[in-house]
């Protein structure tokens, strides 16, 4: 685990009773600075937080513990269900994102967040499909951490999952909107949800459009997402 600056925030509460933390939610912060953000995710008229933030250079702040719920994804879905803050860490990663000039997540960021990533992966039972990003949940509000960031890479180190493209190829929206749900998606606003798939799984084209690579890699993820499953098989 790397070397934590603890900067609390008092923007939260107790997770309620019932609930086990089982995912993982990844953001950018969307801000023009790393000081401005870190005043929002600490102020008490904000309403705002995250477990962690993680600046560009590599230094890690907690502001909110993680037996505690944080106030980070704000109204989102995933697997059907909702109040996605009870039972997920938050960590939100120091880049201006789309409105400011979204750049590539450096070096050392990355490595510190995967430092952070396998600490929580390590003390909560979070299955690979349920490490995501805001958009993931929130596929009508937000975008981030957007296309830029390195999913892959996390992948290949375990934590989260990324797909190869499976053999056939299925088009049709009723079986496209089907795996999206069984991946986890809020499918209400289907363009959306295939946008959000993009951003994370087919970063290289987020059109919000059916494409054969896209088709071949969200039947691909639900392969993972069955394989993975022990309800399956």
């Amino acid at each position: 685990m790397p070397e934590i600056v603890i900067s609390p925030s008092p923007n939260f509460d107790d997770r309620g009773p019932g609930f086990t933390v089982d995912m993982l939610v990844i953001h950018y912060t969307g801000m023009e600075t790393a000081e401005a953000a870190l005043d929002r995710l600490r102020d008490p008229g904000s309403q705002v937080s995250s477990h962690y933030l993680i600046d560009e250079d590599g230094t890690v702040h907690r502001l909110v513990d993680e037996r505690h719920r944080a106030w980070h994804a704000g109204v989102a879905h995933w697997r059907g269900r909702a109040d996605i803050n009870a039972r997920s860490v938050g960590i939100e990663l120091v880049n201006p994102g789309h409105e400011f000039g979204y750049r590539e997540f450096p070096e050392a960021q990355i490595r510190e967040l995967e430092a952070v990533c396998f600490g929580v992966l390590t003390r909560h039972p979070i299955p690979a499909r349920n490490v995501v990003g805001h958009s993931d949940v929130a596929p009508t509000r937000k975008t981030d951490p957007g296309e830029r960031f390195p999913w892959a890479r996390l992948a290949s180190k375990g934590i989260g999952l990324w797909p190869g493209e499976a053999d056939h190829l299925e088009t049709a929206p009723g079986a496209l909107a089907q795996a999206l749900q069984e991946v986890g998606y809020d499918v209400t606003d289907f363009q959306a949800a295939l946008k959000a798939f993009q951003r994370h799984w087919r970063p290289d084209r987020v059109t919000g459009r059916v494409d054969p690579e896209t088709a071949r890699r969200l039947f691909g993820l639900v392969h993972l997402v069955r394989a993975g499953d022990p309800d399956y098989g």
